[in-house]
């Protein structure tokens, strides 16, 4: 099992996950009521899973695809070190990974 905190968007609150290797981090995310949206269910067709990965673990991702980087343009408050947790498959070399969750978010749904 690995290790992944999720920083609450108040920013004081965390919520320790452990996963398997292979994982998805939008799926491990949901899993702890972390509140992603997730609309396009992992077909990055939207940027409601929007994350923004902590500065010290953010090398250790492989790169944004041209694709993410375009849906990410779509995401509120997005940072240097922003990524869609759908894209984010959990190696063993992202064990201990930090993200937060980001303040503002948009749904994609409409309100419900």
């Amino acid at each position: 099992m690995m290790r992944v905190t999720f920083i609450h968007a108040d920013g004081r609150a965390r919520t320790e996950a452990e996963a398997e290797p292979g994982s998805i981090l939008l799926d491990v995310a949901q899993a702890h009521m972390m509140p992603l949206e997730g609309t396009c269910e992992g077909q990055m067709a939207c940027s409601t899973c929007h994350v923004i990965v902590a500065r010290e673990d953010f090398d250790r991702l492989p790169p944004a695809s041209e694709m993410e980087e375009d849906m990410l343009d779509l995401a509120a408050g997005v940072r240097r070190t922003s990524r869609l947790s759908c894209q984010i498959l959990l190696t063993p070399d992202l064990d201990g990974l930090t993200v937060h969750i980001p303040p503002e978010s948009r749904n994609m749904q409409g309100p419900r």
